[in-house]
């Protein structure tokens, strides 16, 4: 057992191995490891680093980065009980031959070399000065807000670069799974330095995030729509608990797709209360259905107490909460025909509107900022909708919820059409039989 010393100043006791690989590379040579083990082992990859001699320099390349730190396509794909840390090891010898990780210095350079090895040791084993902690502990107190983004793909930018936009959170971590270096957008966040923008590879970074957004998605081979499902949820799976971990009183925001199913299995892999793990949902649609009835219907009464409900796609259902009910029986009549005129006109303009990554990721920063900000107003997002329209199964769907601090305080309540709960109950019975099918 050994203090091991986070990105963000933290410390934490972790066991860890130290030894060497055989690696052939012409000769034979033992290349000197460490292998940290975090708590949330076996669920969560081992942190990697070289651990050179004061004679051997870091050849910096695909898989290690100037600080020694080792990155495989076994650490990114890592899924319990699929990985071990005997594959692990063969992986790394095997890539290590292809690439050697680390060569021999000349005396100057060794002496140099020896000085840099000595001030990394005191930070990784804990042992920094007190100016160097006094940094660190300055800088974690000035962060009250601070989100996480999983996933580096155009999504994942696209939310980071909108709350940054919004100037929602304090900082930003953009959690980087993908193998190697950085490539595309995030070496473009890097190139011109957004300000208040993490980027890494290491879950550790996300600790004591007040909201973690995923975004990613798994790009397999896979051949139906179930293994589609399949791959996301065992890449959900070396994913949720390690955030999870770090940030034990996160939200939990669910943008990776079918977000509904998503949300669903980050809950259940979190073991997080329902409150505080929700999907986008018809959050972005909900905001463009009550536009298009305010600024291209006129229909500015209608659009008060509008949403966009059910899941994503073609069967989400326009609803109304229940405050926008009629006096009587005969009017609540009239004004249904009446608006679902208006809304079957808003629909088909909402049909027209594609959701891309920008759009999402302007939707997530909406959903963060009444988060952090505790500002208890009304979206339309993926919540467990058991016990809501006569729905018994373990779903989540799109409903009206407010938002605050601690994700869904409360579900507002959907006005009482049969026909809505029809659609919705036969969204929540397809959502549930998919759901059977999934191996968590």
């Amino acid at each position: 057992m050994n203090t091991y010393t986070f990105k963000d100043g933290s410390q934490k006791d972790l066991l860890n191995f130290s030894g060497t690989v055989p690696v052939k590379y012409g000769s034979s040579y033992n290349i000197p490891v460490r292998l940290w083990i975090l708590d949330s082992h076996p669920f969560a990859p081992p942190l990697c680093f070289l651990k050179p001699t004061a004679s051997m320099g870091i050849a910096v390349g695909k898989h290690v980065d100037a600080r020694g730190r080792i990155y495989l396509p076994y650490l990114q794909n890592w899924s319990h009980p699929k990985s071990t840390l005997t594959g692990l090891i063969k992986e790394m010898i095997a890539k290590f031959e292809e690439e050697l990780p680390l060569y021999s210095l000349s005396s100057s350079d060794a002496a140099r070399q020896s000085e840099l090895l000595s001030y990394i040791a005191k930070i990784t084993e804990g042992e920094t000065d007190m100016k160097s902690r006094s940094k660190i502990g300055s800088r974690n107190e000035g962060y009250f807000n601070k989100i996480t983004v999983v996933g580096a793909g155009d999504l994942g930018i696209a939310c980071v670069l909108a709350v940054a936009a919004k100037d929602v959170a304090d900082k930003v971590v953009l959690l980087d799974l993908s193998e190697g270096a950085a490539k595309g957008g995030t070496m473009d966040l890097e190139i011109f330095a957004v300000p208040n923008v993490e980027i890494s590879k290491d879950f550790s970074a996300s600790a004591d995030s007040k909201v973690v957004v995923l975004t990613v998605n798994s790009l397999g081979n896979a051949q139906t729509y179930l293994d589609v499902i399949q791959s996301n949820v065992d890449l959900f799976r070396g994913i949720i608990p390690a955030v999870s971990h770090y940030s034990q009183s996160a939200v939990l925001l669910v943008a990776s797709h079918p977000v509904e199913v998503m949300t669903f299995v980050s809950w259940k892999l979190s073991s997080f209360p329902k409150s505080r793990v929700i999907g986008v949902g018809a959050n972005l649609d909900s905001e463009r259905f009550r536009y298009i009835l305010t600024n291209l219907l006129k229909a500015e009464v209608l659009a008060k107490d509008a949403w966009v409900t059910g899941e994503q796609g073609e069967d989400k259902v326009p609803s109304w909460s229940s405050c926008n009910v009629a006096a009587n029986q005969t009017e609540a009549m009239a004004a249904r025909n009446s608006r679902e005129k208006v809304a079957n006109r808003a629909m088909e303009v909402l049909k027209g509107k594609g959701q891309r990554s920008w759009s999402v990721g302007l939707s997530v920063a909406d959903l963060v900022d009444s988060i952090l900000k505790d500002k208890r107003k009304v979206h339309s997002v993926s919540t467990l909708a058991k016990g809501c329209c006569n729905i018994n199964s373990e779903v989540f769907l799109s409903l009206p919820c407010i938002l605050g601090s601690s994700g869904v305080i409360e579900m507002v309540r959907l006005e009482e059409d049969p026909l809505v709960q029809e659609k919705l109950q036969s969204s929540a019975g397809s959502i549930h039989d998919l759901q059977q099918q999934l191996k968590l």
